[in-house]
């Protein structure tokens, strides 16, 4: 089964309309795009929420509170994670390149979201996922996953020069 995701061409906006209104001008919209592709290594399984974009004197100003479901791995065992994840976004995309900004506007009037909404995903994407709060994680010697299978391997001693924390370790759980 192949999975056909929209393309990041959706994230371009054409605002044209805003920067000849003038400063004070506003456009509100919401995005709802079920698996939209943001860039060549992030697919989101979906992405929501109210997007409002204002005219300055420096630029357009984005401002976005949005939702988006990521498929990621369990930090411990590798198994898929579908995370859901909030997040805001507000950002000036500048017309003036003297203006200091992250983004700037393309002389086309053509705002690309999709390089502020990969950077924002991934500052946001929390890489310690657990599948679930007890997962057990890989054997480290033979690779099964202890949440499925029990293994024979024996539990590794670890580093001799921490033995004596252990053994702390040990007396204050008992």
């Amino acid at each position: 089964m192949s999975v056909h995701f929209l393309h990041p061409r959706v994230f371009k906006i054409n605002v044209g309309f805003m920067l000849n209104a003038g400063p004070g001008t506003t456009h509100d919209s919401t995005f709802d795009f079920p698996e939209v592709r943001v860039s060549d290594d992030l697919a989101l399984n979906y992405l929501r929420g109210p997007v409002r974009m204002s005219r300055t004197k420096e630029g357009i100003l984005v401002q976005a509170e949005l939702h988006a479901g990521l498929d990621v791995e369990c930090m411990r065992c590798l198994d898929p994670v579908q995370l859901d994840m909030q997040f805001q976004i507000e950002e000036l995309f500048a017309t003036n390149p003297q203006v200091a900004a992250a983004f700037y506007l393309a002389e086309d009037a053509v705002l690309d979201l999709a390089p502020l909404l990969r950077e924002e995903i991934l500052i946001q994407n929390d890489e310690r996922v657990l599948c679930r709060p007890d997962c057990k994680g890989l054997c480290p010697e033979c690779g099964i996953n202890r949440n499925r299978e029990t293994c024979s391997c024996a539990e590794e001693a670890g580093d001799p020069r921490f033995a004596a924390l252990r053994q702390l370790l040990r007396d204050q759980q008992q």
